[in-house]
């Protein structure tokens, strides 16, 4: 039986142009090399499989080829590189870091520097995995690396060049190599297999290029392994089957399952991958790229960022179009709150069927949320509404970002009604200002709904503090409160968003002024400009929160900030302040500080 050479060995780039996506490489060594430029010490650095070694002794063959003194590329033909391919050049000497990395190895090597070259100009000396050296070798390599003889050269490799130390890095020219594209990946193994006549589907090398995750070697040995199990015919069935990948189709069905809000498809196909021995967490992160490629898909610009076949490229824009960019967001985002739930659960299976569930349900929450806007008159356009005033306001189709306001002023707003074919303006006092109703879930301020559009408040009074207001209309049948449960729900709200919104939130609902006025109008006055800003973002969800849990529609809330007078009355306790007010409270306080002798600081 003839002996196998793997594709890794028997393809082997044996000319800088045959070297695979490391062209900023190749073309830099080609230069040097015309130029007459050779630096005494290069250092190739970057990820396994993608080309240090070749490169290195390619650069190695091309310094002692006796073709020519000019040459950019080795002949493979001359003395010095047929001794070199057959592994018997005295010139170039490569040494595997990883087993001698003692003192006593790299002294021997120095030893060996000091001969001159038996046949060509230099001796190349090739030292892999470097940074597996010991800190003493490391420093016994460092005279000689420094100031070579003429006739050395020393090409370091390293997949770990941050465990270098700095005095070897500042005495070599480093290069850096990058991981090889999958697109080359894929053209290099269909090259192979057109030399090795072997019959292999596109889609299949791309499979193989992708898995191979940048590195050429690990791609002809998964290569290799293919035609053997397949019988010298590569498809895209026997990749995914020998390398236990996941077809891209549980994806596309999956997606498909999502836009028809098909909860039970998800969980057999589920149950289905994970009992192929697949890893949950796996599936949840091929899943959110698969809805990445649909992202890059929607744009014909940026549709060959997708790494795939040109077959699965298609499905992946005809799937895109039936994909709204709403929907394929709050996938992304719901898949990565997965994921880190995932990590933390006791029961993971469950994390990724709720998110399965979440995401099945999202087209239908998009839907009845249209509905549901439609049904509350939101205008598709603006349209002029005409108050008695004189005035016309343009009906937004979205309310806007609740504005500052001053607190203690009057604002006259008009009640418009129909009566025997002509309207009559009666007019009301109220403390504030009445804005646009506000969304009526607070889960979704994008899409906010608007049942009336009130007149626009007075002009507001600089001098005054900044507020904001969110209002409803009154409606009948609203239950009375009192200011005690006012404050009961509010620190039962506090408590809730502790935990939801975190320690400032919190803070800034227990330090602040709480009060009820008339008409179920309730104030809320805030320390600092901060909580100023925090709250224009909280205020609708705290408004309908509180109309909710006390069942009465005609609230209104205002927030502003204290005046500067009262701030500066609540303004910190120093450490003396303090210790007084705990000892007029209890004087034990006292006298513990008297017989320990301490001193406030």
């Amino acid at each position: 039986m003839d002996q196998f050479i793997v594709s890794a060995r028997k393809y082997r780039p044996s000319t800088f142009d045959s070297v695979v996506g490391q062209k900023h490489i190749t073309t830099t060594l080609q230069n040097a090399l015309k130029n007459h430029q050779l630096a005494q010490a290069f250092l190739f650095c970057g990820p396994r499989g993608v080309g240090k070694t070749t490169c290195a002794r390619i650069l190695a063959k091309t310094i002692n080829c006796m073709a020519g003194p000019d040459r950019t590329e080795p002949c493979n033909a001359c003395d010095s590189c047929d001794s070199f391919n057959k592994g018997q050049s005295f010139n170039i000497i490569e040494l595997d870091a990883a087993s001698n990395n003692s003192v006593d190895d790299i002294r021997e090597l120095v030893e060996q520097v000091r001969f001159a070259p038996q046949l060509g100009k230099y001796r190349v000396f090739i030292i892999d995995e470097v940074h597996m050296l010991s800190s003493s070798a490391f420093n016994a390599f460092l005279k000689t690396l420094e100031e070579p003889p003429a006739h050395a050269i020393f090409i370091l490799a390293t997949t770990e060049k941050h465990k270098i130390i700095p005095t070897i890095l500042s005495r070599c020219q480093i290069f850096d190599f990058y991981r090889i594209r999958v697109q080359d990946i894929a053209e290099h193994l269909a090259y192979i297999a057109k030399l090795e006549k072997v019959e292999a589907e596109p889609d299949a090398l791309h499979i193989i290029a992708h898995k191979a995750d940048g590195g050429l070697r690990d791609a002809c040995s998964m290569f290799d392994q293919i035609v053997s199990f397949s019988g010298g015919k590569i498809t895209y069935q026997s990749v995914i089957d020998n390398l236990n990948i996941l077809d891209y189709d549980y994806y596309f069905g999956l997606v498909n399952g999502f836009l028809k809000n098909d909860i039970s498809a998800g969980f057999l196909t589920l149950d289905d991958i994970l009992a192929r021995g697949f890893d949950g967490l796996n599936f949840l992160s091929g899943l959110a790229t698969h809805f990445r490629n649909l992202v890059v898909a929607r744009n014909p610009a940026t549709v060959g960022l997708i790494e795939t076949g040109e077959s699965i490229r298609d499905k992946y824009q005809e799937q895109a179009k039936r994909c709204t960019a709403m929907f394929i967001f709050q996938s992304l985002k719901l898949l990565s709150e997965g994921e880190v739930q995932y990590k933390q659960s006791k029961n993971p299976r469950l994390v990724v069927e709720l998110t399965l569930m979440k995401l099945s349900l999202l087209q239908k929450e998009n839907r009845d949320e249209k509905k549901n806007d439609i049904s509350e008159g939101i205008p598709p356009k603006a349209k002029p509404i005409q108050v008695p005033s004189g005035e016309t306001v343009q009906a937004q189709s979205s309310v806007e970002e609740p504005r500052p306001v001053e607190l203690e002023k009057k604002t006259v707003v008009t009640d418009t009604t129909t009566k025997s074919g002509s309207q009559e303006a009666k007019s009301y006092a109220q403390p504030a200002p009445a804005l646009a109703s506000a969304p009526l879930s607070a889960a979704k301020p994008s899409m906010p709904r608007i049942s009336t559009l009130l007149s626009k408040s007075e002009k507001q009074d600089k001098t005054e503090d900044p507020g904001a207001e969110v209002s409803l209309l009154n409606k009948p049948g609203n239950d009375p409160f009192t200011e005690d449960m006012l404050r009961e729900k509010w620190a039962e709200l506090a408590r809730q968003w502790k935990v939801e919104k975190g320690e400032f939130v919190y803070s800034t609902l227990v330090t602040g002024e709480l009060s009820l006025g008339e008409d179920n109008t309730i104030q809320f006055l805030v320390n600092n400009a901060s909580q100023t800003e925090m709250m224009n973002g909280l205020i609708t969800e705290m408004a309908e929160w509180l109309r909710k849990i006390l069942n009465n529609q005609s609230i209104i809330l205002r927030f502003g900030l204290i005046r500067a007078e009262e701030a500066r009355e609540k303004k910190a306790y120093t450490s003396k302040e303090k210790f007084e007010k705990m000892a007029q409270m209890n004087p034990n306080i006292q006298l513990l500080k008297q017989r320990l002798d301490l001193d406030i600081l």
